[in-house]
């Protein structure tokens, strides 16, 4: 994996992203007077911010629960073979299920965290059955149920 470079942002920057994180709607009249621009300065700053790849999109944020998907399950994963072409090929048959929210690459004793949704038991047993046990290359899977969320943030520190 490459490491993408930091960039460097000055305050007006860390303004813009702090509010648009916030509120990835808001109007730009809004966000130009909240950061302390006129509305062309604060454009330019989000589209320079938008095409450095530091913005990557916008999106909303949707109550899993109201949608009938309440269950969180994080499941490690222990990798057959730890190669390169062993975890490229688990990574391309994990972006084929929507239940999987997030899958890490991970250091230590087990090779992968993901966190899988779904809407009860039987649809979790479904996907372990019919999803993810047919994956090639796993050697083994702990499943662990998450009773609650603690904490959440969408804005990143310092932003």
């Amino acid at each position: 994996m490459v490491k993408k470079p930091a960039i460097s942002l000055d305050s007006f920057d860390q303004r813009i992203l702090s509010a648009l994180q916030r509120d990835g709607r808001m109007r730009l009249a809004d966000l130009s007077e909240a950061v302390g621009l006129s509305a062309t300065p604060c454009a330019r700053r989000v589209a320079k911010l938008e095409a450095a790849g530091v913005i990557t999109g916008y999106s909303a944020r949707v109550d899993q629960e109201r949608l009938g998907l309440p269950l969180n399950i994080f499941i490690f994963v222990e990798l057959e073979h730890q190669t390169r072409d062993a975890v490229n090929t688990f990574e391309a048959a994990m972006k084929r299920f929507d239940q999987v929210m997030e899958c890490y690459l991970m250091t230590g004793t087990r090779d992968i965290l993901m966190r899988v949704v779904a809407a009860d038991l039987a649809a979790f047993d479904h996907f372990l059955e019919n999803g993810l046990m047919q994956v090639k290359g796993i050697r083994s899977m702990r499943s662990s149920f998450a009773l609650r969320t603690m904490i959440r943030r969408d804005a990143l520190p310092g932003s």
